[in-house]
């Protein structure tokens, strides 16, 4: 979606007004953002100040405070990655593996890279009765993530994949889940303006091919899993069979998924080709 910054501003006196000031300044959906505009504005100001924000290009999500994902309302903020409908295909992989909670043992689920925290909430409201934890080097994304995971029983950390995670979980990870940063370096001037210009980098940059953090992120999983843990990536169609061959590289046994529905891709490393007993080791 093109915001244009430079729109000018009608009166905000009706949602009339507010569509056709969304309208000229290019956003697609301008009836459905003026209605949720109105309804998060606790008064004529902050609707003014709202509207004019979008209409400068911030993202929506921003600035009424909250994303709709996996059906939850999911906290998020200005500087915080805003999680996308298709990594909802993440999540709802990684619900179709777990178990909930067996004989008095929880699964454990990491959500790494985990910017608001939505994955592991939304998995957590899935499944239930899960060792929830969620991990981010960027301390606006754990302040974030804090407000949706923490909620559900989870826990959130603050540093670089692996090292902000407590040691006791080495071993014993049944699900480690990761929408790590995919988009080359050389690609980001090509994003939305929403997203480069309103999102961290640190959440986009991939590096020089975009897998830099994903290469990362498994050569480090097989110290974290349990024996019949799994690892699930995000990434795109394009660089799914590289992915892949990284997880290969790392030891795991890969499975490429897709939902075309959605524009969703993700790998799935395993150090067990049966998942049917991933949470109940």
């Amino acid at each position: 979606m093109f915001v244009n910054p430079s729109a000018s501003m009608a009166p905000v006196t009706s949602i009339a007004s507010i569509v056709t000031t969304l309208r000229a300044a290019g956003c697609v959906f301008a009836e459905d953002e003026a209605q949720l505009l109105i309804s998060a504005a606790r008064t004529p100001d902050e609707l003014a100040r709202m509207v004019d924000h979008r209409v400068r290009g911030l993202p929506l999500e921003h600035i009424v405070g909250w994303v709709d994902f996996c059906g939850q309302r999911m906290a998020v903020g200005p500087g915080v990655f805003v999680p996308r409908r298709r990594t909802e295909f993440l999540v709802r992989q990684a619900a179709a593996i777990v178990r909930p909670s067996t004989e008095g043992r929880r699964a454990a689920v990491v959500d790494l890279c985990c910017g608001s925290g939505a994955i592991g909430a939304a998995l957590s409201e899935l499944v239930g009765g899960l060792e929830l934890h969620a991990a981010d080097i960027d301390p606006a994304a754990v302040q974030c993530a804090r407000r949706n995971v923490e909620p559900r029983g989870g826990h959130v950390h603050q540093g670089d994949l692996y090292q902000a995670l407590p040691r006791r979980l080495r071993g014993r990870v049944n699900v480690l889940l990761a929408n790590a940063p995919y988009v080359p370096t050389g690609s980001i001037g090509m994003m939305p303006p929403e997203a480069r210009l309103h999102e961290p980098m640190v959440a986009l940059d991939g590096g020089a091919d975009g897998l830099a953090v994903q290469r990362r992120v498994a050569s480090g999983a097989l110290e974290w899993l349990a024996p019949r843990g799994a690892l699930l990536i995000e990434t795109s169609t394009a660089q799914a069979s590289e992915t892949a061959a990284i997880m290969v590289g790392a030891g795991l046994a890969a499975t490429v998924l897709s939902d075309e529905s959605l524009g969703a891709t993700v790998v799935q490393g395993s150090l067990h080709l049966g998942p049917s007993d991933i949470g109940q080791q």
